[in-house]
C-alpha cells in the first residue's frame, strides 16, 4: 500500500531562501534517464525534449544545526537522514519521477522501515508553480504546506511562472 499524507512544516524558511543557490547547478534527469526507465518505457522513452536546460535545478543540503533536525522530525514524523532544499527556475521542470532514495540506502543497505520524502513548499504558491502526483494538480499552497509519499507515489514539479520555486526536501524513514 503506497504511503501518501499531505504534510504542514513550520521552520525558519528565511535562512533557507537566504542561501546562495548560485552555487550548484544539475539536472533533475541526469540519473532519473537510468534509475527510471520503467516509468519512460511506458511513454516510449524519455522524450527528447527534455534537456539538460530544462530540467535543470539548484540543490542545497543542510546538516543538522542549520536547520533543527529534531524539531523537523517531530512536525513531519520522519527518522530524518538527510534534508535539502531545490530551487527551480523559471522554464524548468523535474519531469514524471519516484523517489529511489539512494543516498538512503547506501546509508542504511539493512534497514527496512519505510523510506519517505516530505517536499514541503518553501514560500506561498506563485502563478506557474505546479506539483502533481497521480491525477492531483497542487497549486494554492501556502508556505510549508507539502507532501509526504514513498517510492510508490510517481510525481512530478514544474515551473511554468515567472519567480523561480523553492521547495524542501527532508528524507528519512517513516515513524510509527
Amino acid at each position: 500500500m503506497p504511503i501518501y499524507k499531505e504534510v504542514h512544516l513550520e521552520t525558519d524558511y528565511e535562512f533557507i531562501l537566504s542561501q546562495d543557490y548560485d552555487k550548484h547547478y544539475g539536472s533533475c534527469i541526469a540519473h532519473q534517464v537510468h534509475e527510471l526507465q520503467d516509468i519512460h518505457d511506458r511513454f516510449g522513452g524519455m522524450p527528447e525534449t527534455y534537456t539538460l536546460m530544462n530540467t535543470q535545478i539548484s540543490q542545497l543540503w543542510f546538516e543538522d544545526g542549520q536547520l533543527d533536525y529534531n524539531d523537523i522530525s517531530k512536525q513531519l514524523g520522519i527518522d530524518i537522514v538527510s534534508i535539502s532544499a531545490i530551487r527551480l527556475k523559471p522554464g524548468n521542470t523535474i519531469p514524471l519521477h519516484r523517489d529511489t532514495f539512494h543516498k538512503i540506502k547506501m546509508l542504511h543497505p539493512d534497514d527496512e522501515r519505510p523510506r519517505v520524502r516530505a517536499n514541503i513548499n518553501i514560500e506561498d504558491w506563485k502563478t506557474g508553480h505546479i506539483i502533481q502526483y497521480d491525477d492531483k494538480v497542487i497549486t494554492g499552497w501556502k508556505q510549508g504546506d507539502g507532501h509526504l509519499w514513498d517510492s510508490a507515489i510517481e510525481h512530478l514539479g514544474a515551473n511554468c511562472g515567472m519567480e523561480s520555486k523553492y521547495s524542501l526536501q527532508v528524507s528519512g524513514f517513516l515513524i510509527n
